[in-house]
């Protein structure tokens, strides 16, 4: 594949994603194109290229971008986090939220579910905590095939595999024909919609922990900033966040401190709960 090729889609990728595809993940085009290209009878992505040019192909446009996009995941990924998300930081908020009994959680780049659906499985496995409780837990992914998958919730037995023991498969999912899907209770808390992270906040303020894992490693600088000027708008003026623990962010996390030792939880700093929420009670 030629190089101006590569550079057209990697182009593409970033005008309707703000993700960067640099030249050194550029080898993955091929692989990750391989089978859009047997679908339309094409041998190389020069073809790819020449049929894209076509106005008439808007959708092939996006077809070419749904396949570029990682949508790696699986259960508990990072278990360590999850830990920290039991140990520390929801124990936090159910002190602060006692009054209201209402939390609100925001997965970005949930991909196909699994991460919405462990925050679920946390909830669940401490149900004299959360008796009572109204949890609302918002997964969006850039990715409208993946959000397909997140609302559908059924896993083949490999993803299911991934990341769950035997007894956590047999708690909280049922074996279907068409796959194993998650119980009534694990998905009464969930909603999914296709989001990219760039845009407006969800509901400014209104989520007591965010998180955005594994998201941040395909922006560039500038465009890493805004994601998190994003989640610092949709953070409550008390809440979390918790990012990739692999992820940098020297300079662009402004609104935010860390929280512990471990590399990826943050709270939220420099702020103040708005008026309208001390007068109404909360959220």
């Amino acid at each position: 594949m030629s190089e101006v090729s590569q550079r057209i889609i990697a182009d593409l990728l970033f005008a309707r994603t703000g993700q960067q595809l640099t030249e050194n993940r550029r080898w993955r085009i091929y692989s990750a194109l391989a089978g859009l290209l047997r679908d339309r009878s094409l041998t190389n992505l020069d073809q790819l290229v020449c049929l894209l040019a076509d106005a008439r192909e808007e959708r092939l446009g996006q077809e070419v971008v749904e396949a570029l996009l990682n949508n790696e995941t699986y259960f508990f990924r990072d278990r360590i986090m999850f830990d920290l998300l039991a140990s520390q930081v929801l124990p936090d908020l159910a002190a602060k939220r006692a009054d209201t009994r209402r939390l609100s959680i925001w997965s970005a780049g949930c991909s196909t579910g699994q991460e919405a659906l462990s925050l679920s499985m946390l909830f669940a496995a401490q149900p004299e905590l959360w008796r009572g409780w109204k949890i609302d837990i918002v997964g969006t992914d850039i990715s409208g095939r993946a959000i397909e998958a997140a609302r559908a919730g059924l896993y083949n037995q490999f993803e299911i595999q991934r990341g769950l023991g035997v007894s956590q498969m047999l708690s909280w999912f049922a074996e279907t024909p068409q796959g194993w899907q998650p119980r009534p209770e694990l998905r009464r808390n969930l909603r999914f919609h296709q989001r990219n992270v760039l845009d407006p906040a969800p509901d400014p303020g209104r989520f007591d922990l965010v998180l955005c894992r594994n998201v941040l490693l395909y922006f560039a600088a500038a465009n890493r900033n805004r994601v998190f000027g994003r989640l610092n708008e949709a953070t409550a003026f008390d809440g979390w966040l918790m990012i990739g623990a692999g992820e940098t962010v020297p300079g662009s996390c402004t609104g935010f401190a860390p929280a512990c030792d471990t590399s990826g939880l943050y709270r939220r700093i420099n702020s103040a709960p708005p008026r309208a929420s001390a007068a109404t009670g909360g959220r």
